[in-house]
């Protein structure tokens, strides 16, 4: 994922940054380095918000919000991914959106 992004940073080509760091950001929060983990879906985040990439954000929210959730940060945790959702008006039936449902249902 290093990788990538380096190639991004080569080519100029941004588009999958978000998705780079999120995934990255997963890695590390299986590795046990919590607070990097954070960091990188944090970074996620930001960049699918000035992307404008709705479904990207929802990805790096979800999985930032399970480890929030997880900490017992439950209503940070609910306050980050009830706009993220309500964002959307179709496509309920996929994957994503599916999961962060079950997650606002978990959180509530």
């Amino acid at each position: 994922m290093r990788e990538g992004l380096e190639i991004a940073d080569a080519t100029g080509e941004h588009k999958w940054d978000a998705e780079l760091h999120r995934l990255t950001g997963t890695v590390l929060l299986a590795e046990n380095k919590l607070n990097e983990g954070q960091a990188s879906l944090q970074q996620a985040i930001r960049i699918a918000q000035a992307q404008q990439a709705k479904s990207l954000e929802l990805r790096a929210v979800r999985d930032l919000v399970r480890l929030w959730g997880e900490q017992g940060r439950r209503t940070e945790a609910h306050d980050l991914v009830a706009p993220v959702y309500g964002w959307f008006t179709e496509g309920f039936d996929t994957a994503d959106l599916r999961e962060a449902k079950a997650l606002l249902d978990e959180l509530t």
